[in-house]
């Protein structure tokens, strides 16, 4: 990705620049100092760290702390990628563990500018860079079309998912709130599992299973429904149970989270064409991969009737999220993102 320096941010000595960015989740923190220079495509990372956020108060005091250990001059522009959707200066989302103000990152850190974005469309603008051939590949008859677009979208603590346009001169990412949409079971299990989980009729989104917490919510939906008392408490511990094979209630969780991500997915794809590729992010996946290859991910994917030979050739693959949200956010920044589709503080 070309790095674009405003006048403002290059350094007429070194055509240099160093930036501050993060990709702020619900459970982790993960912060890079990130140097970009011009006439290079590339940006190098200088310093990363992942932190745990329950641990600290707030993402000033997070910030912070990694800038006294890693920063060795001022550094005064910040991006961040997070989860949620960016408003004038707050970030909305109720997974957060604390609330996140632009203004309040700028005033506390004494940033010449701090920009913000949606997590999963940083990633989006990751995809730039990232080879339709990357990652581990789980449709071996799949053929990326060059103008097709591309989905990015993981469980994490929420759901999240965002799409690469193909564009001129550069292309356009869709920010979307997908974890937001009404959970649509096929199953005659997971009607039921619904039936457990919209207690009052109430809006159940698809992230309430499609999520790290969701895995529980299903563990204990499905516990319900057999007449079994839940002993299981956090999605670690239900997924490393059905991955043993030692708790038939989380296996049996596991197995519809699989089926259930594997229907929207194809449907996310076939929504936005996704010829491109889709690339599977967020934590929950990184723990569960051989589980989910096992699974019934892939057929309910392609399970769309007549779309099935479409779906063949979409490829579609689970990627290593690590840095990719910091550097997304990044090069988000550089190529004057913050001005086009975000709040500046």
């Amino acid at each position: 990705m070309q790095p674009v320096f405003a006048n403002d941010l290059r350094s007429p000595h070194t055509g240099t620049l160093d930036l501050l960015a993060a990709d702020i989740g619900g459970t982790h923190a993960r912060i890079g100092l990130i140097r970009a220079r011009t006439g290079s495509a590339s940006l190098d990372v200088l310093a990363y760290h992942k932190y745990v956020c329950a641990d600290w108060p707030g993402l000033p005091a997070i910030l912070d702390d990694f800038l006294r250990r890693e920063a060795r001059q001022t550094v005064k522009y910040c991006a961040i990628a997070i989860a949620g959707y960016p408003v004038d200066d707050r970030v909305i989302n109720e997974n957060l563990a604390w609330p996140v103000s632009g203004r309040e990152l700028r005033q506390a850190l004494r940033f010449t500018d701090v920009a913000l974005v949606n997590d999963f469309a940083a990633l989006a603008h990751a995809l730039r860079n990232i080879d339709a051939g990357e990652g581990l590949a789980l449709i071996s008859t799949a053929i990326a079309s060059a103008s097709g677009a591309r989905l990015v979208i993981g469980p994490g603590t929420g759901l999240g998912a965002a799409v690469l346009v193909p564009h001129t001169p550069r292309p356009v990412v869709l920010a979307t709130e997908a974890g937001q949409v009404a959970l649509a079971p096929r199953t005659a299990l997971e009607r039921e599992i619904l039936g457990v989980m919209a207690t009052g009729d109430r809006h159940v989104p698809v992230e309430a299973a499609l999520s790290g917490p969701g895995i529980v919510n299903l563990y204990n939906a499905v516990a319900t429904l057999r007449g079994a008392t839940p002993t299981l408490a956090s999605p670690a511990a239900v997924t490393a149970a059905a991955m043993a094979g030692s708790d038939a209630i989380a296996r049996l969780a596991l197995d519809v989270f699989c089926g259930l991500l594997g229907g929207y997915v194809g449907d996310l794809a076939m929504l936005f064409n996704a010829g491109g590729g889709v690339f599977l992010a967020g934590g929950v996946l990184a723990h569960m991969h051989d589980f989910l290859l096992r699974s019934s991910f892939v057929e309910r994917f392609l399970d769309k009737g007549g779309m099935r030979t479409v779906l063949e050739r979409v490829p579609l693959r689970l990627l290593e999220h690590g840095r990719l949200g910091v550097l997304g956010a990044a090069g988000w920044f550089l190529d004057g993102g913050a001005s086009a589709d975000t709040a500046k503080s």
